[in-house]
């Protein structure tokens, strides 16, 4: 489908979503819709039973943060319809107290993507069954994908084989040990000059 085709599809999804669908827009040869967040089952829902899209297998669901924004997190779903042999992608714009309902009586799959959103970015999903980290320890203080997440005064967890328990340790993001040669990829080797190292002007 070309992009006047994918506008046209835009234009139907909605025209087919008063209220709820607040715009579209098409880029790099994909369909891009904007939602009300508080209203994404319905949304899934159409996408998903509506026989003009028929966008029934669930791809997958992430955020991105923007800090700046008063809404700070857009919510992104991936969607493909066989049928149309077309994706769609649809962005819903949540604050940090936004609730957000679970679409896993739409796409069951969505479950542990959910899970992931609020593990890593902190939002809020409702109506979820088992809303627990996912990829954090437990007790974890903070999201880490947040774009203000610190770097340091946080700890790791570890098994010590030594104490034969877990332990916790301050996280460390030690650089030292790396040398960053971006002449060439083999620094290091045993080579006089390497092979593409004459590429870069690197003479033995």
């Amino acid at each position: 489908m070309d992009d006047n085709g994918l506008d046209t599809l835009g234009q139907t999804i909605v025209g087919a979503l008063p209220g709820i669908a607040t715009g579209h827009f098409v880029a790099f040869g994909q369909l891009t819709l904007t939602v009300d967040a508080g209203k994404i089952v319905e949304v899934m829902r159409l996408l998903r039973d509506d026989p003009r899209f028929r966008f029934i297998s669930f791809i997958d669901m992430t955020a991105v943060d923007y800090p700046g924004r008063a809404e700070r997190f857009e919510i992104v779903y991936h969607l493909l319809s066989p049928k149309l042999n077309e994706r769609v992608r649809v962005k819903a714009e949540v604050g940090e107290t936004t609730l957000v309902p679970s679409i896993i009586d739409v796409f069951p799959g969505a479950d542990w993507f959910e899970r992931e959103a609020y593990d890593l970015y902190g939002i809020i999903i409702t109506g979820h069954p088992d809303m627990r980290r996912l990829l954090t320890d437990y007790g974890f203080d903070g999201h880490p994908l947040r774009k203000d997440f610190p770097l340091s005064g946080f700890v790791e967890v570890r098994y010590d084989d030594d104490q034969k328990r877990v332990v916790y340790e301050p996280v460390r993001l030690n650089q030292e040990f790396r040398k960053f040669d971006f002449l060439s990829p083999w620094e290091g080797a045993d080579y006089p000059v390497l092979p593409g190292d004459e590429k870069a002007g690197v003479k033995s």
